[in-house]
């Protein structure tokens, strides 16, 4: 059983978007596999598609399609948001994400977004699942550097004003746990995303979660 009345061990909870609290990450893989085939280029794996989630748009689809020449990564970013774009109302947020936003809130934690979504992406997401009054602030890749670049997590913090040993980041890649090292941080892992919860290891999270209520009971005993 949770404490409720514990005191806060830390005050901000950034949560990474996709893979984390969006269950996006095969429909994301399938549109960055359909994008580089559609420019010419060769059909990167599974396991490399879902490597570059988290990073800022153009840097993950650069990645993912290392024989694609430059002139075309326009082209393959507008392929990419048009497979996107036609399933897009078909995503969900994982099972138990608003009972655990809802029981944090009530805690008194703060709590942000820090995506390698666009602004326009995140802001449509957060309207689609009744999210957006739900958090406090939230960043993206276009509007600052992307993952692992701490600054996304830096300027969260400053806005919140809370510093970094008070401010925990979740999410379901390296990127994601690499920005919180970067950022002088702590971090948790999910392992239902992107990445194996294998590599997660040398960057040191205090916990792996393997469903939303595990991270939930987590987060409610020991954050």
């Amino acid at each position: 059983m949770t404490d409720s009345s514990r005191p806060l061990r830390f005050d901000l909870i950034a949560f990474d978007w996709d893979g984390t609290l969006y269950d996006s990450t095969r429909l994301i893989v399938r549109c960055i596999q359909a994008a580089v085939i559609d420019v010419g280029g060769a059909k990167p794996s599974e396991n490399d598609a879902a490597w570059v989630i988290g990073l800022g748009l153009a840097e993950a689809l650069a990645r993912a399609a290392p024989d694609v020449p430059k002139e075309k990564y326009a082209e393959l970013g507008a392929r990419y948001r048009y497979h996107y774009l036609q399933h897009q109302d078909d995503l969900v947020l994982f099972d138990g994400v608003l009972q655990m936003i809802d029981a944090l809130r009530a805690r008194g934690h703060k709590l942000a977004v820090a995506t390698g979504k666009s602004r326009r992406g995140l802001n449509e997401a957060l309207k689609s699942v009744a999210l957006r009054d739900r958090f406090d602030a939230s960043r993206t890749a276009d509007e600052t550097f992307g993952k692992p670049h701490p600054r996304m997590l830096l300027e969260l913090m400053e806005e919140l004003e809370v510093p970094p040993e008070r401010t925990l980041m979740i999410g379901d890649t390296t990127h994601d746990l690499q920005l919180a090292l970067n950022a002088g941080c702590a971090s948790v892992g999910v392992s239902y995303g992107a990445h194996e919860p294998e590599s997660f290891d040398e960057l040191k999270p205090l916990f792996v979660a393997h469903t939303v209520a595990s991270l939930e009971a987590w987060l409610l005993d020991n954050a």
